[in-house]
């Protein structure tokens, strides 16, 4: 069946950021909440905004509003320091518009962080929708996000897929009843099984390009 659009969730799927999202939140928990916390237990608080996480998981509340400029400020230069632009994602996202695809994006991140990484990264061009953690009340694995993107592209969800790292991304895209890929194909991603079973898992992006090359 051919293919209109392509949802993508960002992070872990689209953008190599993961490790600097750890890096940017290890370093306020420890700085303003004196705590060590592991990427196992920062993955458990993912799903609503950064400021959202640190508001709901700091002990010390007098802190919090410092420790969210913090870590914008981390994790924006860590983008001039760590993160490269990845030419497979590049290729993938002009191959689906050179098909005249729509593209759009379903995050949980703030759009302030979406922002900061999507111009770091060159990206945000290729994207006709974008739905932030801002946007929404339920982040995933509630489908929200994906119904509100469906809507504004005016696509049908049988000719759309989404594609995801995490467990909460795999729950949304069947929750929505779209067919739903599982990706594993960056240096650092959210979920290394799924509870729900994806219609398939890519390891590269390759792979992905490939069926959709055969799709038209």
């Amino acid at each position: 069946m051919p293919i209109d659009a392509v949802l993508f969730d960002f992070d872990g799927t689209l953008a190599d950021t993961l490790p600097l999202s750890f890096k940017a939140f290890n370093t306020v928990f420890k700085t303003y909440d004196n705590r060590d916390v592991t990427n196992e237990e920062l993955i458990a608080m993912f799903g609503p905004t950064e400021e959202e996480i640190i508001a709901n998981n700091f002990r010390n509340e007098e802190f919090i509003l410092q420790a969210i400029m913090d870590y914008y400020a981390i994790y924006k230069q860590g983008h001039f320091d760590t993160i490269e632009k990845d030419q497979a994602i590049i290729d993938l996202l002009e191959h689906l518009k050179g098909k005249g695809i729509k593209i759009g994006v379903i995050t949980g991140k703030s759009r302030r962080a979406f922002q900061i990484s999507s111009e770091a990264l060159n990206l945000i061009s290729y994207f006709d929708v974008v739905i932030t953690g801002d946007d929404v009340v339920k982040p995933k694995p509630d489908p929200e996000g994906i119904y509100k993107a469906l809507e504004i592209l005016g696509v049908d969800k049988s000719k759309t897929v989404f594609i995801g790292d995490s467990n909460a991304d795999i729950v949304a895209g069947k929750s929505a009843g779209l067919r739903t890929y599982g990706v594993q194909w960056l240096s650092t991603f959210q979920s290394s099984v799924f509870d729900i079973p994806p219609d398939a898992i890519f390891r590269s992006v390759s792979e992905f390009l490939d069926i959709m090359m055969e799709e038209g």
